[in-house]
């Protein structure tokens, strides 16, 4: 493997992640050696195991499986026929088991998780168990693989917690192969811009339910992740950009022949990966600290999901890893803005695809030092630059060709040389307030610096009633508490974002402040998101008061109250009753969850124990951490 010099930068970053994750990756590492067999795993199960295990199996398969001497591979899928993301998972198993034969080895269906869109919750009381289904995916995604009879697993899944989960799942099962297998995103359908423009002339009323749900069914219109760069894509990116899929399978279309090539492809590779294989690489080995910046890079160069700064965090930590908003931010002053896909954009992830995709944005990356190639991947020993390829069929036969070597729509992909932006899409924010991330791709210049009064909403709710009252129509920082995930599992206010445009459109100086978080997609509207401390963990953003002025500069990461240093030290937290987010819709069984749950810097986990306070001390942040917590530096 090849590698170009690294930015200075992102080594310093790389070598104190690896440095503050010292005794935690050794301790997973340790675990991971402790659960390697390089015979086949269910060699180690009794022969009363074996035949449940193998009693429903094709004879065929049942007299390989019986050998005990060939691999066999585990499937564990997001599967269901009411998300489009998820529905052309239906076929794939078949295909896989079929490769999988056909490479001289067996594969069974390990296991279904749970998969939610937050395009249906939003706005409903469901959408309060959806960060939290991130972590109940990577507990099923355990239960499917506890069986110990897979030699490497295949996961099937795109959207928004369902990658997340999977791979935390995955992370749990270091020992074992694993490959990323996506469905596609469904081809273009009704333009974003066209779309976001119905939504809020529906906010201001000026356009019909009837012709919102036209609108928003010619957008979401058929079988595959929806076509903006929300956290789904984003999901896509991370997976291919930390070589967990096959080189360029991300952003193919469902039902096409290329897309079924590419997940029988999978299956063959896999068996190549086992540990008796033609080259053992279990996944610990390639969700490493420099695949974990290389994640944090491709995020901040395509303008990805903010969703990101929470999952991972909790990704890393799955690995023994500690990241926290420092990295990103640091990483974000140096990585260029390379994608216009919307939000950021006009585009959507099918014409990013035929613009060269991320092929392109890697090998831009990768020339200018800006991504580590000395990464294990599941695609070779080429490190990163074997995604710099792309996949086509040769008469029926799967290949792999060299991609673009420059963008084929410079309106889509920029060069590292003239990029969008000189810096990456995101960026932390910091103040009396606590600390916050927001997204910086899509906000035109003239709103990345705001200072106006606050007005303090304890809901979306409470929010949309003083805009139906016509009480928004000035300039105003929208403070919306008690959003967080211990408040009541800390749910995208999306909602918000088309009244929230309008009154931008309208001529105001709007923004949003939030222990809560936004959607993937969320775009023009600045949105400082994520306070942590949040407010029910004593965060200070439960002490504004309407018409206190608050200063949000995106530029020079600022988050401040301006008041009164001896008034603000005596104010006591705005009362919150949580009561009517305790059960409804299953959100009683979440309790424990909402109970447990970390901070949104430490990746909002429940699953383990995460140290507290809110961010980790390290010499390049402790004064930050002092200065935040009241400790002395």
């Amino acid at each position: 493997m090849t590698q170009t010099d690294i930015h200075a930068t992102l080594q310093r970053v790389t070598d104190r992640i690896v440095g503050r994750s010292a005794a935690t990756r050794q301790t997973y590492l340790t675990r991971v050696e402790s659960a390697r067999n390089s015979k086949p795993l269910r060699g180690q199960l009794s022969c009363t195991n074996i035949a449940h295990a193998v009693a429903a199996s094709p004879a065929a398969d049942k007299i390989v499986l019986h050998a005990e001497v060939k691999p066999n591979l585990g499937i564990v899928s997001s599967y269901n026929d009411m998300l489009s993301a998820h529905q052309p998972f239906l076929g794939y198993p078949d295909i896989i088991k079929a490769a999988a034969r056909e490479a001289g080895a067996t594969a069974q269906f390990a296991g279904g998780t749970p998969a939610m869109c937050d395009g249906v919750t939003q706005g409903q009381p469901g959408m309060e168990l959806s960060l939290f289904s991130r972590d109940t995916i990577a507990l099923s995604t355990a239960v499917a693989l506890s069986h110990n009879m897979f030699d490497a697993a295949l996961y099937l899944g795109v959207c928004d917690k369902i990658v997340p989960g999977l791979l935390m799942g995955a992370l749990s099962f270091g020992h074992l192969p694993a490959l990323f297998i996506p469905a596609g995103p469904m081809t273009t359908g009704l333009a974003n811009k066209d779309k976001a423009r119905t939504r809020q002339r529906f906010a201001e009323g000026l356009a019909t339910r009837d012709e919102l749900l036209q609108s928003e069914s010619q957008s979401y219109h058929g079988p595959g992740t929806c076509t903006f760069y929300g956290t789904a894509n984003s999901n896509q990116m991370l997976m291919e950009i930390m070589g967990l899929h096959l080189p360029g399978a991300a952003f193919i279309n469902p039902g096409t022949p290329l897309r079924d090539a590419l997940t029988a492809a999978a299956a063959a590779r896999a068996v190549d990966l086992v540990a008796r294989g033609k080259q053992y690489r279990p996944i610990a080995d390639v969700v490493n600290e420099k695949a974990i910046v290389n994640a944090i890079v491709g995020l901040l160069a395509t303008g990805g999901s903010t969703n990101h700064t929470i999952h991972l965090v909790a990704i890393a930590r799955a690995a023994g890893i500690i990241i926290d908003w420092d990295d990103f931010d640091d990483l974000s002053s140096i990585i260029p803005s390379l994608t216009h896909i919307y939000p950021s954009g006009q585009a959507d992830v099918n014409q990013f695809h035929a613009a060269g995709g991320l092929a392109v944005v890697i090998r831009e990356l990768l020339d200018a030092g800006l991504l580590h190639n000395d990464v294990l991947t599941v695609a070779g020993d080429d490190g990163l630059r074997h995604y710099t390829q792309e996949p086509w069929l040769d008469n029926g036969e799967l290949k792999w060709r060299d991609g673009s070597d420059a963008s084929l729509d410079k309106a889509i992909i920029a060069s590292v040389d003239t990029p969008f932006s000189a810096d990456g899409g995101l960026k932390l924010l910091q103040g009396n307030l606590g600390r916050a991330v927001i997204k910086c791709s899509a906000i035109k210049p003239r709103h990345r610096v705001i200072e106006a009064p606050a007005r303090v909403f304890l809901s979306q709710e409470a929010l949309h009633q003083a805009f139906d009252n016509d009480e928004l129509n000035h300039d105003f920082i929208a403070v919306v508490i008690y959003q967080g995930p211990r408040s009541n599992g800390m749910p995208e206010l999306h909602k918000l974002t088309p009244v929230l445009g309008v009154l931008l459109d309208r001529g105001h100086q709007v923004a949003l402040v939030t222990d809560g978080r936004m959607s993937g997609a969320s775009g023009k509207v600045p949105a400082a998101i994520h306070v942590s401390p949040e407010c029910a963990l004593g965060g200070s953003l439960a002490k504004i008061r309407d018409g206190d002025i608050i200063k949000l500069d995106s530029l020079t990461g600022e988050l401040t109250a301006n008041v009164d240093a001896a008034e603000w030290a005596k104010r006591t937290p705005a009362p919150h009753d949580p009561s009517h987010n305790e059960w409804g819709m299953g959100r009683e069984l979440f309790s424990s969850f909402r109970t447990m749950v970390s901070s949104a810097e430490t990746g909002a986990i429940s699953l383990f124990p995460v140290a507290q306070p809110e961010t980790q001390t390290t010499p390049d942040n402790a004064a930050t951490v002092a200065a935040n917590t009241g400790a002395s530096a």
